[in-house]
């Protein structure tokens, strides 16, 4: 049966949702559209994070809700921790911008 704090919205995702901490060394089943798979995951994924679902090569885009969030800056086996050490950002890291390319909007 399919772990029900690992979410996966749309078949085409390569990635799932924690709604819980996973452990390494833990093996999971993920539910993928009307399939499920069973993952041996190699790295702590913490709540609210990313976890590997299929394998993904390095420069492939990285799906999570049917979407482009990104792409793999280095092969990414299934079960691993997918963040911003091995994902290229469709939307930008505002822990590295300068003051200069970040303005604040207040109202």
């Amino acid at each position: 049966m399919a772990d029900r704090y690992l979410e996966v919205v749309e078949p085409s995702d390569n990635v799932a949702t924690a709604l819980r901490d996973v452990a390494a060394g833990e093996t999971v089943t993920v539910a993928v559209g009307d399939e499920e798979r069973t993952i041996d995951v190699i790295d702590d994924v913490g709540f609210g994070h990313k976890l590997a679902i299929a394998d993904i090569a390095d420069g492939e885009t990285i799906t999570k809700y049917g979407k482009s969030i990104g792409n793999a800056t280095e092969d990414i086996p299934a079960g691993t921790f997918v963040h911003v050490h091995n994902v290229e950002s469709n939307y930008g890291r505002g822990d590295l911008a300068d003051d200069t390319e970040v303005e604040a909007i207040s109202e």
